[in-house]
C-alpha cells in the first residue's frame, strides 16, 4: 500500500484509508464481530489510517477501534477522531476549551489512548473557523499532549480555505469525489502549498459511485440514505454527496462504462481520488471484511488514464454540476 505523509502531522497514512462511521450507525445495523472483520481485515490489507468521530454511534466505532488498537499493537495505526457534534446548542459560543477537555477526556477512554493522534473539529459552524481563540485552545490541547494534531472537517471550499490558511492546522477532511470536484479548483492546490493534508471523505457519494445500486434500491430506516436524503437530520452533502437519487444513479451508470478490466466501479471511483494532486487519504466505509479488501486494491491500480479522466469530467458538467457545484 502506498503511504502519503498526512500534512503537518508528519505522520505517514495509507492512501486507502477506512472511514468508520459505518461501525458506529447510521448505515444500517452492523453487529460487533462484523465491525471487527471490517478493521483486521483492512489492516490486513494495508490501511493505516483509521478515521472515526465520538457521535459514531455515540462512541460506539471509538470502541470498536480501540479494541483494534489493543488487538493490533504493531499494526502502526494512525487514527482519527473527531469532536464538536456533540455541543448543545451547536453554535459558536458551544466550542470552548472546557468543552474540548470533556469530549476528549471521552473519546481518549474510548479508543484506550492517553494522547489522540488526530482530532478534527466536525463541520463546526463556519464563524469557528475564523475564531482565534477556537484555535489557540487546540494548540494548548497540542502543548499538553491531550491531542498530537488537529484539523477540520468541513462542509464547504471557503471554510476549507479559512482553515488551510491556519498556521497549525495539520489536515482538513473534505467531500471529494467523481461528483463533487469542486475542491480540485482552490482548496486542494492550497492545501498542497501550504503542507496541509487532505482527507477526502464519502469518496463514494454514500455508495452510487459503487455501481451497483438502481431506482428500485432501498435502504434500512435507520440509514442515513432514507432519512437524511433530502437533509432532515444533517447537511444534504453527506447523502449521496447532495445529489438528487435519480441523477446520481444515471450518472454512476455512465461511470461505469470506464470501469477497467479486473476492477470494480467502486475501485475506479477510488483511484481517481488517488490521482488527484493534494489528496493525502480517502475513507470510504465498508460493512463486511471483504468490501474493506475490496476497497483497499484501489491503491493497487494503476493511474487513470487521460482519456478516462476526461470522461469522468464530461459527465460531471453534463450531469451533475448544476446540481452541487454552487452549493459548497
Amino acid at each position: 500500500m502506498e503511504t502519503r505523509t498526512l500534512g503537518r502531522t508528519g505522520r505517514p497514512v495509507s492512501v486507502i484509508g477506512l472511514g468508520c462511521w459505518q461501525l458506529g450507525g447510521d448505515w444500517g445495523a452492523v453487529g460487533e464481530d462484523d465491525a471487527m472483520s471490517v478493521l483486521h481485515a483492512a489492516v490486513d490489507a494495508g490501511v493505516t489510517f483509521l478515521d472515526t468521530a465520538d457521535v459514531y454511534g455515540d462512541g460506539r466505532s471509538e470502541t470498536l477501534v480501540g479494541r483494534l488498537l489493543r488487538e493490533r499493537p504493531g499494526a502502526e495505526l494512525t487514527v482519527a477522531t473527531k469532536m464538536g457534534r456533540r455541543a448543545d446548542p451547536h453554535a459558536p459560543e458551544s466550542f470552548t476549551l472546557d468543552a474540548f477537555r470533556g469530549w476528549l477526556d471521552r473519546s481518549r477512554a474510548n479508543l484506550g489512548v492517553g494522547t489522540i493522534d488526530l482530532v478534527q473539529l466536525h463541520c463546526p459552524p463556519t464563524p469557528v473557523f475564523s475564531s482565534d481563540r477556537v484555535f489557540d485552545d487546540l494548540d494548548t490541547l497540542v502543548d499538553e499532549k491531550v491531542i498530537a494534531a488537529y484539523g477540520v472537517s468541513v462542509e464547504t471550499v471557503d471554510e476549507a480555505l479559512t482553515a488551510i490558511a491556519r498556521p497549525n492546522v495539520a489536515s482538513v477532511q473534505i467531500i471529494l469525489n467523481a461528483f463533487r470536484r469542486k475542491p480540485l479548483d482552490q482548496v486542494l492546490p492550497a492545501a498542497l502549498a501550504a503542507g496541509v493534508g487532505i482527507i477526502a471523505r464519502v469518496p463514494l457519494a454514500s455508495g452510487l459511485l459503487s455501481g451497483k445500486y438502481d431506482e428500485s434500491t432501498t435502504f434500512a430506516a435507520d440509514d442515513h440514505r432514507s432519512y437524511n436524503r433530502h437533509g432532515e437530520a444533517f447537511d444534504v452533502g453527506e447523502t449521496f454527496s447532495g445529489v438528487p437519487y435519480d441523477v446520481g444513479i444515471r450518472a454512476a451508470q455512465q461511470i461505469a462504462l470506464f470501469t477497467p478490466q479486473g476492477a470494480t466501479t467502486a475501485q475506479l471511483a477510488l483511484r481517481w481520488i488517488i490521482d488527484q494532486p493534494g489528496v493525502s487519504t480517502v475513507i470510504p466505509g465498508a460493512r463486511t471484511g471483504d468490501q474493506a479488501k475490496a476497497n483497499a486494491g484501489a491503491a493497487d491500480l494503476p493511474a487513470l488514464s487521460e482519456d478516462v479522466l476526461r470522461a469522468l469530467r464530461d459527465v460531471y458538467d453534463d450531469s451533475i454540476r448544476e446540481h452541487v457545484h454552487d452549493r459548497w
